[in-house]
């Protein structure tokens, strides 16, 4: 799923170098972070949040097959 996310996300912003994805896995839940450069944060959110909405359908979707609850964090 990291891959997937990474090839998102690196899509979107103009400094590729940047992007930090953390995935930390509990008991029954999963908190991926993605932080980007400042000056990418507007291009990941989107107008309206539009765009970080997406990418947190997508995400739920892929990991629905595992039943387990999936939460993703723009930012620090």
């Amino acid at each position: 799923m990291k891959e997937l996310i990474e090839f998102i996300v690196t899509s979107l912003v103009e400094n590729k170098d940047a992007v930090k994805i953390d995935i930390q896995d509990n008991e029954n839940e999963t908190i991926i972070k993605i932080n980007v450069a400042d000056e990418d944060m507007g291009r990941i959110i989107g107008k309206n949040g539009k765009i970080a909405s997406s990418i947190r359908t997508i995400v739920k979707s892929v990991a629905g097959k595992n039943k387990r609850k999936t939460f993703v964090k723009f930012g620090e």
